[in-house]
């Protein structure tokens, strides 16, 4: 099985957010924040993945989630990759 750590980013410009967090299945966990039955800070928003990783085990997951979600160097570095993208 694969696990996921993904970073969202709202579709919206009005009010910038993004999200990281980790799963086995990116479509349904996408499907779940953008119809607010995802995480309680993701509610409200449309989101998209702008980033993702593949992991093989669970804990390397969870353990890179946690470095990305407190490494606002990183999560800033891909916000700006991604929106270089959009140009």
């Amino acid at each position: 099985m694969s696990f996921y750590v993904y970073m969202l980013h709202t579709t919206n410009n009005y009010k910038k957010r993004t999200y990281v967090g980790y799963t086995n299945n990116l479509d349904k966990r996408l499907e779940k924040h953008n119809s607010n039955k995802g995480a309680k800070s993701t509610k409200g928003y449309k989101w998209k993945i702008i980033y993702k990783k593949k992991f093989t085990s669970k804990n390397d997951a969870l353990s890179y989630e946690y470095k990305l979600k407190n490494n606002k160097k990183k999560r800033f570095y891909i916000l700006k990759k991604n929106e270089e993208k959009k140009s």
